[in-house]
């Protein structure tokens, strides 16, 4: 067998480099590119493996710079959310500090079930240099690094301890990478002495290797007992989950409800799977979704869940279907989704290949008139209600949903938004009006501040690769904002243009909200100087906090929106000059965190205390005990 002298690092970057993900008449590679940030435990490694392919193959396998290694993660899921989970990216880490910076990208990319690969470095296998630099000792068990840490975070751990391992470990995290009821952060703990270490690589390990995407059809006792189920509904209802776009069903789905007239309540990661002025579109579902979705999904009798991973915010802590008699069929790739709730109808299979085996089953069904126009109403109440949330206040402290507004309007059709946490998600999912498949991206699953800008760029990247050079919106609030920042930094360096609309509130405008329905009066959640005599920080005096100069010295063009009558007509024109040009431009607007988006009557269970010794708590509990009663222990 032919074989081929190389260290265990230039074997994995070669082996990446020849990885490629097949869906039908798709093809594309796999790993786009490595990130890496370089260290003791990686720059005679991987490091040393980038660098030698940049200067004798530079197309082999790109390298790109990062200022944050949780964030390399976070740019990793940006492009796999772009690319439909059929491309992702690396991203290799130096011992200890650098490794352990991205188990909260591993944690949001599991949770997401979006594919990205880690390659953190380990402490010497042989550990002929022990303890090295930034290891950890546990003295009841040596062989425990802060690697270890990945296991739970997880879909695919292994460590390798020998050269000769690379081989199963790089196949079977290539399997799992491309798996669509598995995929996640894949992990490979790479010691550092073994990064370094020579072996003879059979050629074959090194040729182009396809992983064909898995799109499994339903089986016909499972159709048929859902198609019965459908059959059987007065008042059915699809939850439409982020499985519909991985699979590109948009086309099946809205060919589906066009042809059935079955209304549509999508959750945060569904966002886009039909543009928001379809007739069937009822918008967001759950906690945080539309008024016109949650009162149709109170009274649905059938609901069909697509794709979706049923979370806590999608059933309103289970609280949106209250019909007695409602039945759930779930329709998901991933055997683990479609069986929630005790459901009795579960179909694991593709979203797209489900989809058009019902639409054949069901060819002559159509709702019944007088549901139609109950949808074609709460439809049309809603819209108006969002129609009213966009209007300009004339006010010198704009609300959000009015910036929501002025971003909508001024965006183009396959402009993509992108979001993660704080109150800005669930007025996105209430009022955005999205008008491309992937024009809305809002990582809800792990909700990770710090998100935003970071997959912004990763989202970005993976439109630039794909062709396009859609504008990719970040709206960010400047609590988010704070833990992550740095990536701007990033976008400058390879002139990567992205648009940062940063709503300025001076605090945690979410939380804030939320712990006054706890009875804690917002108690922690703004940003103010410390009142030395209260010994809190709930004064009135704001911190001296310059973020548009904090923007301005990373090297973005900057515009400052002035609070007044204006402001909304101010942030139009800053963003008509921000997509205008060809650099990134940050946007700082500030706003008014006490007014807030319309009620969509969804619920969110955060446990109030049961005592208190608070009047604001002791009430807050007996609202919280009252909404337990709409809650059921179980959907199915």
């Amino acid at each position: 067998m032919a074989t081929k002298r190389m260290t265990v690092s230039q074997a994995l970057v070669e082996f990446l480099g020849h990885q490629y993900t097949v869906d039908g008449d798709h093809r594309e590679r796999t790993i786009a590119g490595i990130f890496g940030i370089f260290g003791h435990g990686n720059v005679a490694g991987i490091g040393q493996a980038l660098k030698q392919f940049n200067v004798e193959q530079p197309d082999l396998m790109p390298y790109y710079q990062a200022r944050n290694e949780q964030a390399m993660v976070h740019q990793s899921v940006g492009y796999a959310r772009m690319h439909r989970r059929r491309a992702t990216m690396a991203s290799a880490a130096s011992v200890g500090p650098g490794a352990s910076n991205m188990l909260t990208g591993a944690a949001l990319a599991t949770a997401n079930r979006m594919p990205a690969l880690l390659l953190p470095s380990d402490t010497f296998a042989t550990r002929v240099a022990d303890p090295v630099l930034q290891q950890l000792e546990l003295p009841h068990d040596i062989g425990i690094t802060v690697n270890d840490a990945f296991r739970p975070l997880s879909r695919f751990f292994d460590r390798v301890q020998r050269p000769e391992q690379l081989y199963s470990i790089a196949l079977a995290a290539m399997r799992v990478l491309t798996d669509p009821a598995e995929t996640g952060a894949v992990t490979i703990a790479l010691p550092e002495d073994v990064q370094a270490e020579a072996f003879d690589v059979p050629l074959e390990f090194l040729q182009d290797r396809e992983w064909h995407i898995r799109r499994p059809l339903p089986e016909r006792g499972a159709l048929a007992r859902a198609v019965a189920a459908i059959r059987g509904a007065k008042r059915p209802l699809i939850v439409a989950g982020g499985g519909l776009l991985y699979s590109s069903a948009e086309d099946a789905l809205r060919a589906f409800v066009e042809a059935t007239g079955i209304p549509v309540g999508s959750s945060q990661a569904g966002g886009g799977v039909l543009n928001w002025d379809h007739p069937q579109n009822l918008g967001g579902i759950g906690a945080t979704g539309t008024l016109a979705a949650n009162r149709i999904a109170a009274e649905a009798d059938v609901i069909i869940g697509i794709g979706t991973r049923y979370s806590d915010f999608t059933t309103a802590s289970r609280t949106a279907f209250q019909n007695p008699d409602v039945q759930f069929v779930n329709i998901n790739v991933a055997s683990f989704d479609a069986y929630k709730h005790g459901t009795q109808l579960p179909v694991i299979a593709d979203a797209r290949e489900a989809l058009e085996a019902l639409a054949t089953e069901l060819a002559d069904l159509r709702i019944d008139a007088s549901y139609a126009a109950h949808i074609a109403a709460e439809k049309s109440a809603w819209d108006a209600s969002v129609d009213d949330a966009f209007a300009p206040s004339g006010l010198a402290l704009p609300g959000q949903t009015e910036i929501i507004g002025a971003v909508q309007s001024s965006s183009a059709p396959e402009d993509v938004i992108v979001q993660a946490a704080g109150s800005l998600p669930g007025d996105l999912h209430k009022l955005w009006r999205v008008r491309d498949p992937l024009g809305y991206h809002v990582e809800y699953a792990f909700s990770c501040m710090g998100y935003e800008i970071a997959g912004g760029l990763g989202a970005k990247r993976g439109a630039l690769a794909d062709g396009s050079d859609r504008d990719v919106i970040v709206m960010v609030g400047d609590g988010s904002y704070l833990m992550l920042n740095s990536e701007l930094v990033t976008a400058v360096a390879e002139g990567i243009k992205l648009i940062v609309v940063l709503i300025q509130n001076h605090g945690y405008a979410s939380i804030g909200h939320l712990s006054e329905t706890v009875g804690s009066d917002r108690f922690g959640t703004w940003y103010r100087e410390y009142d030395e005599s209260a010994r809190n920080f709930q004064g009135e005096q704001v911190l001296p906090v310059d973020l548009a100069m904090n923007a301005r010295s990373y090297g973005l063009d900057v515009i400052e929106v002035e609070p007044g009558a204006s402001a909304i007509d101010d942030l139009k024109a800053a963003l008509a000059v921000a997509k205008a040009s060809s650099k990134s431009t940050f946007i700082h607007i500030n706003s008014d965190p006490l007014l807030y988006a319309p009620d969509g009557a969804g619920w969110w269970d955060v446990p109030v205390a049961e005592v208190s010794t608070l009047e604001s708590t002791q009430a807050a509990r007996a609202e919280y005990e009252e909404l337990q009663k709409s809650q059921k222990k179980l959907l199915g």
